[in-house]
């Protein structure tokens, strides 16, 4: 048995989707930028996938440029706009709790002379707004906010984001890394006044290596990627057009039922939550921080998971296991055939805590006693009832290890 709970690290990609890229790998394999019938029909899939980014995000093609991924798509966003702006200001401002594709590339920044202001963010792990206003000048360029977190599955208010930034200042560009809400919860760049916007493939099914950028009108960036001049000058390098098309039909499968889709997964969120904790000293993180759970059982704390799970994502749940390390508990389920994972995966070789669960206030006992699972559209309450059954099970029985 395999139970693969570790999506928001990555997915399997859809069976069509890789029979796709197949046949373009092994018929339509000629260079976008060639001028003959080869070149035209792989500029076409190109063309093609563009589109179909442009309708699901309500934008025109010239708005949307491929990457390597969500990696590169942030640091095209973040140092493209930086360098491009720098005479108006040097001021940027993110979150404490951002991946680490946009944490270290605004600590380069710095580096580089420019002021980034890291701002707070609640129990829940919503910025505050206050906080936000009030951080925002005349100097500051740039404000990178991300939609959903990798770690806790927090949904940031980002309508209302946007509107206190061009409120405070209409010069100041918003960029959003939507790594993890793409394909979950829908978002309209021109509608929430976002201006730069970060999209992966990998975590929606497509292939490893490719990514999105959309780029608002007007916007203007520097490029980081020197070469052939692709991709209007902004992004040179041959374009992976396989990839490219296989994340685009990954995109287009996912939004054809997106809202019926999230609703499933916020089914099995609360089945899993719901199931944790009957097993004594587990919580959850990144719900209401108002949310008191403690001492409720049955339909009462199932409606009140239900409610307090409303407003977060559809596909992650962050749970801590009092006296239990997550690196042990992760391996347990492991030999069981279940895999999840103990934070980002883009900062498990790293031994330092979590910023995320340091800056939502948790517990010192618990930040290394806490593990994420990540739901897909692959995954059934079938699954989700083995999980459960198997932290009921290896939890208590590492409490009783743990105290010998």
């Amino acid at each position: 048995m395999e139970i693969y709970l570790d999506n928001s690290a990555t997915t399997r990609v859809f069976p069509e989707v890789a029979e796709f890229m197949t046949k373009i790998m092994c018929e339509d394999y000629g260079n976008p930028s060639s001028m003959h019938h080869m070149g035209v029909e792989a500029e076409k899939y190109v063309r093609q996938a563009r589109e179909i980014f442009a309708k699901i995000l309500k934008c025109e093609s010239k708005n949307i440029y491929f990457t390597s991924g969500g990696t590169e798509s942030d640091n095209l966003a973040i140092i493209g706009a930086a360098e491009s702006m720098k005479r108006r200001g040097k001021h940027l401002i993110t979150t404490s709790i951002e991946h680490p594709a946009v944490i270290n590339t605004m600590k380069h920044l710095e580096q580089e002379g420019y002021e980034v202001t890291f701002l707070p963010v609640d129990k829940s792990g919503v910025v505050r707004m206050d906080e936000l206003e009030k951080a925002i000048t005349n100097e500051t360029i740039l404000v990178s906010i991300m939609h959903i977190n990798n770690e806790i599955g927090s949904v940031q208010p980002i309508d209302e984001i946007g509107k206190i930034i061009k409120q405070k200042n209409p010069e100041t560009l918003f960029h959003v890394d939507a790594v993890q809400g793409f394909g979950k919860i829908p978002l309209y760049p021109k509608k929430a006044g976002i201006d730069l916007m970060s999209m992966s493939s990998h975590k929606i099914h497509g292939p490893k290596g490719v990514g999105a950028l959309y780029v608002g009108d007007g916007v203007r960036l520097k490029p980081i990627t020197f070469g052939g001049g692709q991709q209007d000058d902004l992004r040179s390098g041959t374009e992976n057009v396989p990839g490219i098309a296989g994340m685009a039909l990954a995109a287009k499968m996912l939004y054809e039922n997106v809202t019926s889709e999230a609703e499933k997964l916020y089914e099995l969120k609360e089945r899993l939550i719901f199931g944790a904790l009957q097993t004594e000293g587990v919580s959850v993180n990144g719900m209401d921080p108002g949310t008191d759970l403690q001492g409720m059982e049955g339909e009462s704390l199932r409606n009140a998971v239900k409610s307090a799970i409303s407003g977060t994502a559809p596909h992650i749940v962050s749970l801590s296991f009092e006296a239990v390390r997550a690196e042990v508990l992760l391996h347990a389920l492991e030999d069981r055939g279940i895999y999840v994972s103990a934070g980002s995966a883009c900062s498990t070789h790293k031994p330092e805590p979590s910023a995320t669960l340091k800056s939502i206030g948790l517990d010192k006992s618990l930040l290394d006693s806490t593990l994420r699972f990540s739901m897909s559209e692959f995954t059934t309450p079938f699954e989700i009832d083995e999980t459960v059954k198997a932290l009921g099970e290896i939890v208590p029985m590492l409490r009783r290890f743990t105290r010998r």
